[in-house]
């Protein structure tokens, strides 16, 4: 009979199997009320699911992340269910969960519309306010197919039909309604008490664009009311703080349909990025850092014998000459070590930082592409440490440092670290993999942050430490990583004579910190709406003229300003100075140096800032002092 483990270590003990819910309500009325779903043994189950034999059990209710998933999955067969009783020709297809909730691919005759979309969420409700029983059955696969095509169902026939044969499914019931699904599911609909249809779009059959195009609905699924109005204030500033708008706005860059995924950087865009790569250009030269630059167009055979090919060929791009193969970079690692390999190298010379601001170009899917947070070229901040295992503890910790220090100058305070684990996917033996799981571990324990852990999720040649940031609407961007790589080096060839003179292979350890320069670029538009910290902003002041008796003076005060490495323009336009003022706050100018008579006899400047405050009347040396403080 079963002793079911809580995870508080208690235990409790039953003289016949028992579901997950029956040990909820024998621990009490209010978690039977609350609970979604169980992890038996690590595993999540259904509230139904019953257990047989000694387990450990955790009971899932919306307070936990697996709740929520369970709640936007729940609530996609709840679209799907609306949707077949709205529009019963409509043929259903899947509906995963994705990031902040879910949606449903649908095939059918029309397009769906605004309209529509409140019927089916409206229908959505009333489904969830009768609060169906939500069971799980199990069918053999060739008897599924039959059920679902019996019901015209032809999509979701032939996904079964691509299953094996002998395998068993599992089907979920709602009321009228019969889903495919692994689950696991809420035990009723009126479990649903907070969601939202947002919007309708097209996805190709399978992904796949020679197929049909079909209909996905995506929605948003929270706990209670209030997450979901949380939720739903973040997007309505996302949306103001698009990048693509703000960026057409300042003039910073573009996108054209003649290079997909490719930037235009206009001259302030280019501004803001020279700043950025400078910035850690100089972090790195104090920090011990060689950098390099390394071809774009690599033999294939490179990326072979890296492991890459293997990993990554659907996302590369290739070309041929002279009846070779190459790639087009994706990105750098293996090129550094081509590097490293020059010359004969000593424990003397170790460790060794190798950076570069490498462009790279990976296939992204058209679909995929969204300004610059999803691109096909772009340059990685990244580098490359080869270092020996003895050296592994202390590089980690100054990385960790240096990451911070990186995200504290941009404004971000809020940081999240976790450690990602090796994937099923992978190369190396696992005695290297143990030894480099080991090391990150120990480096994180030794740093006194706070971390978690992230299961399986490693690249496929090391273990890594993953940094992301919070932005000022509450968003979660990955950003940093730190790879710990004890397989690549080998590969590839590389080797240094260690103190006993025997030849060894170096630790790599892949880093970076902003990822893509371009996409943190994105997410610093967004976090600052535009609004920049002063040593950022492509043009850091603006000199206004009131009338053009003071258009000497001020191109004077502009030279004076440049002369000291400022990012300066002039307005000298026969406008009036409300006017002039309105546009350069609107491009969020920090600050306003307005010159009419009085300034130009006292060799000063008014001072404003872009939100309007008055500064009064100062030198320009003053307000060079002023901006240096």
């Amino acid at each position: 009979m079963p002793t079911i483990t809580l995870p508080d270590g208690s235990q409790r003990d039953y003289d016949k199997p028992v579901s997950v819910m029956q040990v909820a309500e024998d621990i009490g009325p209010g978690l039977a009320r609350a609970t979604l779903a169980g992890k038996v043994n690590d595993k999540l189950v259904d509230a139904a699911y019953v257990i047989e034999s000694d387990s450990q059990l955790q009971i899932i209710t919306d307070r936990d992340e697996e709740g929520l998933e369970v709640i936007r999955h729940s609530c996609a067969h709840l679209l799907a269910q609306a949707v077949k009783e709205l529009f019963p020709e409509a043929q259903v297809t899947i509906g995963p969960v994705v990031e902040d909730g879910f949606y449903y691919d649908f095939a059918y005759e029309r397009p769906f519309t605004p309209e529509d979309l409140e019927k089916i969420e409206k229908k959505m409700q009333e489904l969830a306010g009768k609060d169906f029983q939500v069971s799980r059955s199990v069918k053999g696969r060739d008897e599924t197919v039959d059920f679902f095509r019996n019901q015209g169902e032809e999509y979701k026939a032939q996904i079964i039909e691509s299953i094996p044969s002998d395998e068993e499914l599992s089907l979920y019931s709602q009321g009228e309604f019969t889903d495919l699904c692994r689950g696991p599911h809420v035990p009723s609909t009126g479990k649903l008490k907070a969601f939202k249809l947002t919007k309708v779009a097209g996805a190709y059959w399978r992904g796949d664009s020679n197929n049909e195009m079909l209909q996905r609905i995506y929605g948003t699924a929270w706990p209670d009311k209030k997450a979901l109005k949380a939720y739903l204030h973040r997007l309505e500033e996302a949306e103001k703080r698009d990048h693509r708008k703000i960026s057409r706005k300042l003039d910073l860059l573009h996108f054209q349909p003649e290079a997909p995924g490719m930037v235009f950087w206009h001259d302030k865009g280019w501004r803001i990025y020279k700043v950025i790569e400078n910035y850690i250009r100089r972090l790195l030269m104090d920090n011990g850092y060689q950098e390099v630059r390394t071809p774009q167009i690599i033999d294939k055979i490179l990326w072979e014998k890296s492991g890459h090919i293997a990993k990554f060929s659907d996302e590369m791009f290739m070309t041929r000459s002279e009846e070779r193969d190459f790639a087009i970079k994706p990105m750098n690692c293996p090129a550094h070590i081509q590097i490293f390999n020059q010359g004969l190298k000593s424990y003397r010379d170790l460790p060794l930082r190798m950076s570069e601001f490498g462009s790279c170009h990976r296939n992204e899917q058209s679909g995929a592409l969204h300004g610059l947070m999803r691109v096909r070229g772009f340059t990685q901040d990244d580098a490359h440490i080869f270092c020996t295992r003895e050296q592994i503890q202390d590089e980690v910790a100054g990385l960790m440092k240096l990451i911070f220090k990186v995200y504290e100058d941009f404004g971000f305070d809020d940081v999240w670290v976790k450690l990602a684990t090796r994937p099923e996917n992978r190369v190396g033996s696992d005695d290297l993999w143990d030894q480099a799981e080991s090391a990150l571990q120990q480096a994180l324990n030794g740093s006194g942050l706070e971390w978690e852990l992230n299961p399986g999720d490693g690249a496929f040649y090391g273990p890594k430490i993953d940094f992301s940031l919070r932005d000022s609407i509450g968003r979660i961007w990955q950003l940093g990583t730190i790879q710990l790589d004890f397989s690549m080096p080998g590969r590839l060839d590389a080797s240094y004579v260690a103190e006993d003179g025997s030849k060894q292979v170096p630790v790599m350890i892949h880093r970076a910190i902003l990822g893509s320069i371009e996409r943190f670029i994105g997410i610093l538009i967004e976090h600052y709406a535009g609004n920049f910290p002063f040593w950022l902003a492509p043009v850091q002041a603006v000199v206004i003229s009131l009338t053009e008796k003071q258009s000497d003076y001020a191109k004077k005060v502009v030279e004076s300003l440049k002369k000291q490495s400022l990012r300066v323009e002039s307005d000298l336009r026969n406008e009036t100075i409300g006017l002039k003022i309105r546009e350069h706050a609107m491009q969020r100018v920090p600050y306003q140096l307005i010159i009419g008579a009085r300034e130009q006899e006292h060799n000063t400047v008014a001072v404003r800032t872009r939100d309007g405050e008055d500064l009064g009347e100062m030198t320009i040396d003053a307000f060079v002092e002023r901006l240096a403080e």
